[in-house]
């Protein structure tokens, strides 16, 4: 256990080493600014040297400190390498030695930078402005120089100068760091291979290395990503992580999905079928069937009488009492209308005293009358020769609107609303499951 072990710790390195020399160039700033010695150490492994332009140009600045601390700063001597410094930077505005290292975006805020810190608003000018005499006299030396090297030196010291190989490609080196892996781990696919030939003859080399196959990722130069795979089986082996759980979270995941989309394959799949049933005309046929063909009666229950009684008493006991309310102000609003348009109506509300009585009677009235269509419905429904007769009304209701979808015009409405019905629930499912 101890050796699997050590090799899965070798392997999580060679994966670790791995994602740092193809996350390197990207944030070598940060390593730059935050681990220097790291940069020093790996920017060879790149190609990668400062740019002369700009080490000329930084090296010119360390000069003009020295020189005016020592002269100070109206002297000849801090003049020469103020003018210097300014066609230095006039070289770097045209020539862009960022772009290499593609960093032509730190110009450009360095150039944005310095047009602000002078309100000049050409670069070249402000450039002419900021490393002159005059205006550092005025500005404060001190002041100035600090704001070069707060904000514009950290822009010009990442940059560097990467070498091409005779191939026209970046220089790339690290295959020297990453050949002591390969060879750890070819070594160790070699020593499993000829320890298990020993032990299991009835193995080829190829069965073996079949089951090993996630050990062949580690010794390709290429697809540095893909060295996750045998590193998380290794440490699964060697029992440094638990990913039982993990696993199992995926299966459950993975399966749900699929369900998922079988449902969403079978709804749209119906949905699909019987838009092409009505568009057939099959649908009006099954009507015609069922409504003209004696069908099997397999609990000697009529399941539309049923429906139709199950729906009556669900709207007078529960719906009935609810919307009640809403019923009775339809009510009042249809008497109160039709007496207003009445000249009686009218001349009988202007007498004090009695203009309110109509009104009054009116609310009366309605509350009488829905109350009485209330208990009449509940009756209805509670007597047993009211509920024979509901049933004879089901049955003739049934069949008498059977008879009228089966006129042409009727029916082939019928189809045409069902389609472009379905049709809408299709779309509004397959928006909603995207």
């Amino acid at each position: 256990m101890w050796f699997e072990r050590s090799m899965a710790i070798v392997a999580t390195i060679s994966f670790i080493v791995s994602i740092f020399d193809l996350t390197y160039i990207p944030c070598r700033d940060f390593y730059f600014h935050n681990l220097p010695s790291v940069v020093r150490a790996y920017d060879r492994f790149k190609g990668i040297q400062p740019h002369r332009e700009t080490e000329r140009y930084l090296n010119a600045v360390e000069q003009l400190k020295t020189t005016v601390r020592q002269t100070g700063l109206a002297s000849s001597q801090t003049k020469s390498w103020l003018e210097q410094l300014d066609t230095l930077s006039t070289s770097m505005i045209q020539n862009n030695p960022f772009q290499v290292a593609g960093k032509t975006g730190n110009l450009e805020r360095i150039k944005d930078d310095m047009r602000d810190r002078v309100q000049n608003q050409s670069a070249k000018g402000a450039f002419n402005t900021f490393w002159s005499q005059d205006y550092l006299t005025k500005a404060g030396w001190d002041k100035e120089i600090q704001f070069f090297d707060r904000q514009i030196k950290p822009l010009i010291v990442t940059n560097y100068y990467r070498r091409l190989n005779e191939s026209g490609n970046y220089v790339d080196d690290f295959w020297q760091i990453d050949i002591i892996f390969i060879g750890i781990f070819a070594g160790e696919l070699l020593g499993r291979i000829f320890f298990v030939r020993r032990h299991n003859r009835q193995l080829s080399w190829q069965q073996i290395v079949i089951r090993r196959w996630y050990d062949l990722i580690l010794i390709l130069p290429f697809a540095q990503f893909l060295r996750i795979i045998p590193v998380i089986i290794r440490l699964q082996q060697a029992k440094l992580i638990k990913l039982d759980l993990v696993r199992s979270e995926l299966n459950r995941l993975f399966v749900a999905q699929i369900v998922n989309e079988l449902t969403e394959g079978v709804i749209l799949q119906t949905l699909h079928q019987t838009q092409g049933a009505i568009r057939d005309g099959q649908i009006t046929r099954v009507i015609r069937s069922y409504l003209n063909t004696p069908h099997v009666d397999l609990n000697n229950i009529n399941e539309i009488e049923v429906l139709i009684e199950l729906t009556l008493e669900i709207i007078v006991y529960r719906v009935i009492p609810k919307v009640q309310p809403d019923l009775e102000a339809i009510l009042r609003h249809l008497f109160q209308k039709a007496l207003s348009e009445s000249p009686a109506y009218r001349n009988l509300q202007m007498l004090p005293g009695i203009g309110e009585l109509p009104a009054q009677a009116i609310d009366r009235v309605v509350t009488e009358i829905s109350a009485s269509i209330y208990t009449a419905m509940t009756k209805l429904l509670e007597d047993p020769d009211s509920a024979k007769l509901s049933r004879r009304l089901a049955k003739n209701f049934t069949q008498s609107i059977g008879t009228e979808m089966q006129r042409g015009q009727t029916i082939v409405k019928i189809e045409s609303l069902l389609y472009d019905l379905i049709e809408e629930i299709k779309v509004t499912y397959s928006s909603r499951e995207t």
